[in-house]
């Protein structure tokens, strides 16, 4: 029998809930842009998920050298292995909170987190080019190493300084989705309902249109605004159909999974709430209140499900295997 580890052996979807935290935080600085609201309440939720990344950053390491076999698992994994792809997307939304106080830093975590993400893109895309998957196991967390790592390595970039290469990963992203997507509503539609413990994951279908926008919006802030409405009005209609499935998705007792609906929602805040910034003064001025308040209360019934789950003991999967589990039969 293995020995028991000393620290927590955590999943690689934890770091979802950093950027759900760094999403509602530039989602309120974006609303001091356009309507002047408070700042700090902003910069302390981009402190805590820079808090809460380093914890994750340490305790995955940590899974490396004393739960290696949990670790190798869950990066072989049909499913589970996507997430990995989050710990350099959550890598480079750090560097986009610190940026306006140290660009240097933020430089070195962008550069750390696009490299990681690119890597681990590039490595798991071709590894679903070899074929002999299950349809069952292409969920929304596809998107997350090339889609979502392409997008937020391109809003990040452009706030430190590099649209151009920003312009370079928002295609990366944007074509991805696109090809990503058809394959997703396939299997929605002609295979089997997908397993309970898996339906929180569709909230991350929300995320790549208005992911894409904020990122659109980020290196193009002087370009008509056409395309971002295009992208903004898709979420709209992916996040009223997620609320249509919402009692069937809610079957599934809270879990930290239900993370995976925040970084949309708050991104499906920001892009209209930036484009009011910007002195677009259509449809936007009535969206933008509404889905910012919308997404705060979102990530705070999440964030409370989780602190209550850890009160209780019930934060962590049963054993290192747990997420194993989770594979369709």
């Amino acid at each position: 029998m293995s020995p028991t580890p000393r620290v927590p052996v955590v999943p690689a979807s934890f770091f979802g809930m950093v950027l759900g935290l760094a999403g509602l935080g530039g989602s309120w600085r974006a609303a001091h842009l356009a309507w002047g609201l408070p700042l700090w309440p902003g910069e302390a939720l981009m402190a805590t998920a820079a808090a809460v990344w380093a914890v994750l950053v340490v305790l995955y390491l940590a899974k490396w050298l004393g739960a290696r076999a949990a670790a190798m698992a869950e990066a072989a994994h049909p499913i589970q292995c996507c997430f990995v792809g989050l710990i350099g997307v959550a890598t480079m939304l750090v560097a986009g909170g610190i940026a306006p106080y140290s660009r240097g830093a933020a430089l070195v975590l962008y550069a750390a987190g696009a490299v990681f993400t690119l890597g681990f893109a590039v490595w798991r895309t071709g590894g679903l080019w070899l074929g002999e998957r299950s349809p069952e196991h292409s969920t929304p967390v596809l998107y997350l190493p090339t889609v979502a790592g392409s997008f937020v390595a391109g809003t990040v970039g452009a706030a430190l300084g590099l649209a151009d290469l920003g312009q370079f990963f928002f295609g990366a992203g944007l074509f991805g989705w696109l090809a990503i997507e058809s394959v997703l509503l396939h299997r929605m539609l002609t295979s089997p309902n997908m397993a309970s413990a898996l339906r929180p994951t569709l909230g991350i279908q929300l995320a790549p249109p208005v992911v894409g926008a904020v990122t659109l919006i980020s290196i193009a802030p002087t370009a008509p605004p056409l395309f971002a409405h295009a992208m903004i009005g898709y979420g709209l209609l992916q996040a009223l159909i997620l609320l249509r499935l919402l009692p069937w998705i809610l079957r599934e007792p809270i879990a930290p999974s239900y993370w995976a609906f925040t970084f949309g929602i708050t991104a499906l805040a920001t892009a209209p709430t930036r484009l009011v910034a910007l002195g677009d003064d259509g449809s936007v001025t009535f969206l933008a209140p509404i889905l910012f308040i919308f997404a705060n209360a979102v990530v705070l019934l999440v964030a409370a499900g989780t602190v209550y789950l850890a009160a209780q003991g019930r934060l962590l999967p049963a054993s290192p295997s747990a997420a194993a589990a989770a594979t369709p039969k």
